[in-house]
């Protein structure tokens, strides 16, 4: 056992065992027209590049309205594919490239708004390239649920039952994938029976459409066994993120330890370095430090959960700017700290 840290997103006793956590992608922060922060697109197949961006959409809520009053549907930010090429042989997928799952549990709420060629909305997982990954698709104009795979860019014979697809109805498409068994299910009901495939085993998770399919994405929802800690997630992601910033190191407590600790850096071979005497201070004073070194600009900061409760704290080397004063050099570095908060939900196991 390598131990547990404090910092932690939300953990689940769920069908995912062994220390599952859940995440969810909420796009209402993103401006529309543009993409999530994260997602990349790509296109499989032949034919122009997909085009992804978030707009605005009547959404109906996950649960029943608790009165007769109460609204339908609500103006929520959701993702859509609009390009319109009607190449067959077209795939515009959007995958969120900051991490890589292998056993994990996805539900994800889709609408299908239009196209002539085709009417399909899908999702794609444990995805390396454009040319490998699973993908479970819905086809409105075929009224089918469909399961294959690309493999060094050949696309598999298409496994699934015959389901209405209604367009411009919202659906629940869910996947779960524990070794190689992946189960699909389709408005909260299994869809087809278990497969089981060798083919990909880790990999990241997005969306998928096919030709001129014209759909809606949101609420996407994932509960998964990490194959990083969150601590080296954001590490990682804050830094591709953050050009100028020269290193990072996070420091927490492991539940039952005497002394905090480095538990994610850039440079590996700090993990495990004891606590400073400033990031102490940082941590019982609840307040960022600032020093400099002929070498660049160290900021210290809390990190703090969604409480408000102190649990680690993130040591910055940002590279040396113009006019680089105490307060210039915290300003930058806090919008950074915001972001990396909202992924911590609370203290909880993050790391085994």
């Amino acid at each position: 056992m390598r131990g547990r840290l404090l910092l932690m997103i939300w953990v689940l006793g769920c069908g995912i065992s062994l220390g599952a956590a859940e995440r969810t992608f909420d796009f209402t922060s993103v401006p529309q027209g543009e993409l999530p922060p994260g997602w990349k697109p790509l296109r499989a197949g032949k034919g122009k590049e997909g085009e992804w961006k978030v707009v605005m959409a009547d959404v109906p809520p996950t649960l029943a309205p608790l009165s007769q009053q109460a609204p339908n549907v609500t103006q929520r930010a959701v993702v859509t594919q609009v390009g319109r090429d009607p190449e067959d042989e077209r795939f515009p997928l959007l995958v969120f490239d900051e991490e890589r799952y292998s056993d994990f549990e996805a539900r994800m709420r889709f609408q299908i708004v239009g196209g002539g060629v085709e009417q399909m909305a899908g999702l794609v997982f444990r995805g390396t390239d454009a040319g490998n990954f699973y993908v479970v698709r819905a086809s409105a104009l075929g009224n089918n649920l469909r399961f294959y795979k690309f493999v060094n860019g050949e696309r598999s014979a298409p496994i699934g039952p015959e389901l209405p697809i209604t367009k411009g109805r919202w659906h629940e498409l869910g996947v779960k994938c524990v070794g190689n068994r992946i189960e699909v299910f389709l408005d909260g009901k299994s869809a087809m029976p278990a497969l089981t495939d060798n083919s990909h085993v880790v990999g990241w998770l997005g969306f998928f459409t096919k030709s001129d399919s014209m759909a809606h994405f949101t609420d996407l929802k994932l509960t998964y066994k990490p194959l990083e800690t969150l601590a080296q997630v954001l590490v990682r992601s804050t830094l591709q993120e953050n050009p100028r910033l020269l290193d990072l190191q996070l420091v927490g407590k492991k539940p039952g330890a005497d002394q905090w600790e480095v538990m994610a850096s850039k440079n590996p071979a700090d993990v495990g370095r004891v606590a400073s005497e400033t990031e102490m201070k940082v941590w019982s004073e609840n307040r960022a430090y600032y020093a400099k070194t002929k070498a660049a600009a160290i900021v210290t900061s809390p990190l703090h959960d969604r409480n408000g409760e102190v649990i680690g704290v993130a040591r910055f080397a940002l590279k040396p700017f113009a006019g680089q004063m105490e307060s210039a050099t915290i300003a930058r570095v806090l919008p950074i700290v915001r972001d990396m908060e909202k992924r911590i939900g609370g203290s909880s196991d993050l790391m085994e």
